[in-house]
């Protein structure tokens, strides 16, 4: 009989993408499988998951808010209301298991599937539990994980690693560089670096590549620059319309494969879905984590890579005066280029989503 599966979370691009992979997997293994999505109104997920073909329920949760008291005030109300209506959505669904990526959605439903006796499996993407997926770990019947470590967090018998989900499309770098380097107008014969601050893009790597722009021009190196859309009009202000032809900017990177593979280094911030795709595609990489994520985790999951020489690492206060420095010692530093990707290839882990989708599996089979 074909199975019935909830998947819930979201509020970025790090926890949709796995989300969509994982429903992708089990309809690869079952194409009878009936998956459902909850996530949070509002949020990112409520556009991304339809337009991947899968039907989405929002509830009207949110987070707590650092900043503001008087939003906090609406907190337990929203918290009571969204479990009620998880409650509602597994008694129509009746799922034969519920799958949680972490994001304000995922808090409320798994604790609804878990009051009803559903089988839960949590997705831990990055190498520092959050507080709900901690909180959820202890009642969970599997917990998939992507680094080492994680019994800190959760009952080491619930473990398996697994890897994070990673969009293969992003990752399909193989024989794509004259290709690549084509299409963004740029030299074969020039040494290149990718910036890559997410889909939002990040100010620091923004203001670092700014800072640094004499220094990479007299290099005579290129750069594939991707700004995010927040910060691409005030970027190409400063840049100019005439501005030398070795910087290619952008606002959104489409084709991250062909970013990838006209690449020499790379430098980006740590999300743990960026990293899981870094490690797939080998190449060497400068990391500069977001400190303004929860529990400052992308500086976690960074050094996690860093422990293992696996990846550099630069931090946020520091790379407006040290990433573009740092960042053209290593285009010259052959034998450090050929230790970081080794390293990082060692850590990949590219069929997660079909690992975790047997997981998922299992556990309804257990019940």
């Amino acid at each position: 009989m074909a199975k019935r599966i909830i998947i819930s979370g979201g509020g970025t691009g790090g926890h949709i993408f796995p989300a969509i992979a994982i429903a992708n997997a089990l309809k690869k293994l079952d194409p009878k499988t009936e998956i459902l999505f909850v996530g949070a109104n509002g949020r990112m997920e409520m556009e991304k998951v339809p337009a991947a073909g899968y039907k989405i329920i929002g509830l009207d949760i949110q987070g707590i808010q650092r900043k503001s008291v008087v939003k906090n005030l609406m907190f337990p109300i929203k918290l009571i209301g969204s479990v009620r209506k998880a409650l509602q959505i597994i008694k129509d669904f009746k799922p034969d298991a519920a799958v949680g990526v972490g994001g304000y959605a995922s808090g409320p439903l798994l604790y609804a599937a878990g009051l009803k006796g559903i089988p839960t499996l949590i997705q831990e993407q990055n190498s520092y539990a959050g507080i709900t997926n901690k909180w959820l770990g202890k009642k969970a019947d599997k917990i998939c994980v992507a680094f080492d470590g994680m019994e800190q967090f959760f009952p080491a018998s619930k473990i398996i690693k697994t890897g994070n989900p990673i969009r293969k499309d992003s990752v399909d770098i193989e024989n794509k560089r004259m290709q690549a380097l084509e299409l963004l107008k740029l030299s074969p014969n020039k040494k290149t670096i990718l910036v890559t601050g997410g889909s939002l893009g990040a100010g620091t790597l923004n203001k670092s590549v700014l800072a640094g722009l004499d220094k990479i021009i007299a290099a005579d190196v290129q750069v594939i620059w991707q700004t995010g859309k927040f910060y691409y009009n005030s970027m190409m202000e400063k840049l100019g319309s005439d501005h030398n032809p070795n910087i290619c900017i952008m606002e959104f990177l489409n084709r991250m494969d062909l970013a990838y593979a006209a690449a020499d280094i790379i430098i980006s911030r740590a999300g743990a879905g960026t990293i899981a795709e870094l490690c797939v595609i080998k190449k060497p990489v400068i990391l500069v984590p977001s400190p303004n994520v929860a529990e400052d985790h992308q500086t976690k999951n960074a050094l996690a890579l860093v422990g293992t020489n696996a990846a550099a690492f630069i931090p946020d206060r520091d790379a407006e005066a040290k990433l573009i420095d740092k960042a053209l010692e290593l285009l010259n530093d052959k034998d450090k280029q050929k230790e970081l990707s080794k390293n990082i290839g060692k850590l990949a882990m590219p069929n997660a989503d079909e690992v975790i989708a047997k997981e998922v599996i299992q556990i309804t089979n257990n019940n």
